[in-house]
């Protein structure tokens, strides 16, 4: 999986301020701290979507050697490495193993959500993925 670092700065009463090194317009906030990730992999697949030809990513330590990086980190700034999770738009069949008890558990959840087996297990592996609690 392909993950982007980005810079996240938080100036006194301000929102998390996201952005992109390798990417040139691509950015988000985040009003609390444990929303950074997940917005920042949606500012990354809304550009992917509209950019569909990366750049690849770079190394952190190579970001930390330019200047404009190296003066945001000593006033307070910090790296990330966010996934990129591009939804192509197409269906994959695949076939996985589960404990029975553990497949009537997600049966169980999916149908009080009304939602389907595999719509929940998405949903429960791209929060497990972005680190959404």
């Amino acid at each position: 999986m392909t993950h982007y670092i980005a810079i996240v700065h938080k100036d006194a009463d301000s929102a998390f301020g996201i952005s992109f090194p390798d990417l040139p317009g691509c950015f988000s906030a985040a009003d609390k701290a444990d929303d950074i990730l997940p917005n920042a992999m949606e500012a990354l697949e809304f550009y992917s979507e509209e950019f569909t030809k990366l750049p690849p990513p770079s190394q952190p330590d190579a970001l930390k050697g330019g200047k404009e990086i190296t003066d945001d980190l000593a006033k307070g700034a910090f790296l990330i490495a966010v996934p990129l999770l591009r939804n192509l738009g197409k269906s994959a069949r695949i076939n996985i193993s589960l404990d029975k008890g553990l497949l009537a558990a997600i049966d169980d959840a999916a149908a009080m959500r009304k939602m389907t087996r595999s719509g929940f297990l998405a949903q429960a592996a791209e929060k497990e993925i972005g680190g959404v609690s």
